[in-house]
């Protein structure tokens, strides 16, 4: 047990104490941002720019670039997703349901995970990082979580995939990285991605069966 609160704890022995309570401060709203995705709820969006704006300026202070640029992209993605949930799609004042993707917008998701990738790269060569192996999964997990925060503001049930998919490669990433309270979160973050699947998978299920009742 020592051992395990160790490798924890070294990372951040030589770490000023602001940085250490802004990576707490952004890995709690993280959380709450997936807790609130779960719930279908709009306090997903402006706890997740909380999070990602802490990120993005402690990111590019360990020169973690393409986790930056993801959090860069996650902040943007949050703000049209805000719109997006928010505004009324009727007269009735109703908003977007959960849906499912279409032919069109695979490709779209194709599109955009291509582009992360060459993003990440770009960004990690622009600012003169040094490609390792790491660099590649850091460009995997990039483009998976593009995909998903885009699936996740046009309110697609799919991008719970995206998100278990990329939370389960990123624990470990994150505690080879030193950033244990960040790990810690993503494995919150896995476990609350299965169970936002599942809620919104019942949810869609009974929008679904609303939708042919009225018909």
């Amino acid at each position: 047990m020592n051992e395990i609160i160790d490798f924890l704890i070294q990372p951040y022995k030589d770490a000023p104490t602001t940085l250490i309570i802004l990576e707490i401060i952004a890995a709690t709203t993280g959380i709450a941002s997936v807790w609130y995705a779960r719930k279908e709820h709009i306090l997903v969006f402006p706890t997740g720019i909380i999070s990602t704006l802490i990120y993005v300026y402690l990111l590019n202070i360990y020169e973690l670039r393409g986790d930056m640029v993801i959090n860069a992209y996650f902040f943007v993605m949050s703000i049209y997703g805000w719109y997006n949930w928010a505004r009324p799609i009727s007269e009735a004042n109703d908003h977007i349901p959960i849906t499912k993707m279409n032919a069109t917008e695979r490709w779209k998701a194709l599109a955009i995970f291509v582009a992360g990738v060459i993003f990440v790269f770009g960004a990690y060569i622009s600012f003169g990082t040094t490609i390792t192996g790491v660099t590649y999964i850091d460009a995997f997990t990039t483009a998976v979580f593009f995909v998903a925060m885009w699936l996740m503001s046009e309110k697609k049930i799919e991008h719970w995939t995206f998100w278990i998919l990329g939370n389960i490669v990123s624990v470990p990433l994150y505690f080879y990285k030193g950033l244990g309270f960040t790990a810690i979160q993503y494995t919150v973050f896995l476990v609350l991605a299965i169970m936002g699947y599942i809620a919104w998978r019942d949810d869609f299920q009974k929008q679904s069966l609303a939708r042919i009742v009225k018909k």
